[in-house]
């Protein structure tokens, strides 16, 4: 149980994202065009931050079975094939672990932040509420009662409720001739 338990608190995205050259939402299209797509995979539009993303299967990341690709940005510092962020698959086929860079230095993006986000197959939408919270802090110089009440304490507190943020799909959409696929073992 303990082991079980200390696996899943150690799953994590790679410390810093990798740079995949010559990506862009025209090569994506064909990439995506090659093999058959898990529901998930696919071209998607990030309206917060003015993003097209790619989301492709991807090999040798330990926790992560899904990569997030930059393809376009209005921000002109980022490059199209910056790896972005990483999902991970759970028990309920609707909720993934996701993985966002939070920190970028040049070419460089680190310090993945976790959510979960959900996706709803039907309306082409993965939504997530990036974590927010906020240290309290509280002192206590008059001492009242200094076995309860320790001098300084600090105690983290969520803030309010704030709308979730996420993706919008654009390719391929559910109704297309191409279908998406699951391997099914007999």
């Amino acid at each position: 149980m303990i082991m079980a338990l200390w696996a899943v608190m150690s799953m994590a995205a790679p410390p810093q994202g990798e740079f995949l050259p010559g990506l862009d939402e025209d090569s994506m299209r064909v990439r995506l065009l090659q093999y058959d797509l898990q529901p998930i995979e696919g071209i998607w539009q990030y309206k917060a931050e003015h993003m097209t993303l790619g989301i492709e299967r991807c090999s040798g990341v330990q926790d992560a079975e899904y990569r997030i690709v930059l393809l376009h940005s209005d921000d002109l510092e980022l490059m199209p094939g910056m790896v972005i962020g990483y999902l991970a698959s759970s028990v309920d086929e609707s909720k993934f672990r996701l993985w966002l860079y939070s920190e970028r230095n040049r070419l460089t993006l680190r310090g993945p932040m976790e959510a979960v986000a959900t996706f709803n197959r039907e309306k082409g939408t993965i939504i997530f509420d990036p974590p927010h919270w906020r240290v309290k802090v509280r002192a206590n110089f008059m001492r009242f009662l200094p076995s309860i009440f320790r001098v300084v304490s600090l105690s983290p507190e969520k803030v309010e409720e704030r709308l979730p943020v996420g993706f919008n799909k654009l390719f391929p959409i559910e109704g297309d001739a191409r279908r998406f696929n699951r391997v099914r073992y007999l």
